[in-house]
């Protein structure tokens, strides 16, 4: 029991130097979250993301800084942004309707090729809220190993 106390306050001090946006302390990987209101485990502070209407949910209240999982349909290749790190970039079409802009690092994991509107994709990365849909970005391994690894799936292949 000692040693479970003593494994809670290390991983609640180490989420307090971890904040999003709003103020709140994460520590994601434990699966809780640190707000100034109350602690709460992760999953029932937030929408279930891994499903189109978490999505949703996370649009509709401005909610960033989330992990997510799910897939979409390709409508439209943007060209890449070239300033600083380098992203693929292109919008996908949940089931919803919703529509988000996939920003994928091509100086850390492979480029998604070839990728065509009208193509199935899947994907794994971090939401930020956007007025547009949102952005879903880190959807690759991070190599600092400090944050959630991603993933894109288009083909039946994983890129990351």
């Amino acid at each position: 029991m000692k040693k479970l106390l003593t494994l809670v306050l290390v991983v609640l001090v180490a989420a307090i130097v971890i904040h999003d946006r709003r103020g709140a302390a994460i520590f994601s990987d434990s699966g809780i979250t640190i707000s100034h209101e109350a602690i709460r485990f992760r999953d029932q502070a937030r929408p279930d993301a891994d499903r189109d209407d978490g999505l949703a949910e996370a649009f509709e209240k401005h909610i960033s800084n989330i992990h997510v999982r799910g897939s979409g349909t390709v409508i439209r290749i943007l060209p890449d942004d070239d300033i600083g790190i380098r992203h693929q970039r292109f919008i996908v079409r949940l089931d919803s309707g919703q529509t988000l802009l996939i920003a994928h690092d091509i100086d850390i994991a492979p480029r998604v090729t070839p990728l065509h509107a009208g193509d199935a994709i899947s994907f794994s990365g971090e939401y930020e809220w956007n007025s547009q849909g949102g952005v879903v970005h880190w959807t690759h391994q991070d190599p600092g190993g400090r944050h959630a690894s991603g993933w894109l799936e288009h083909d039946g292949k994983i890129f990351q």
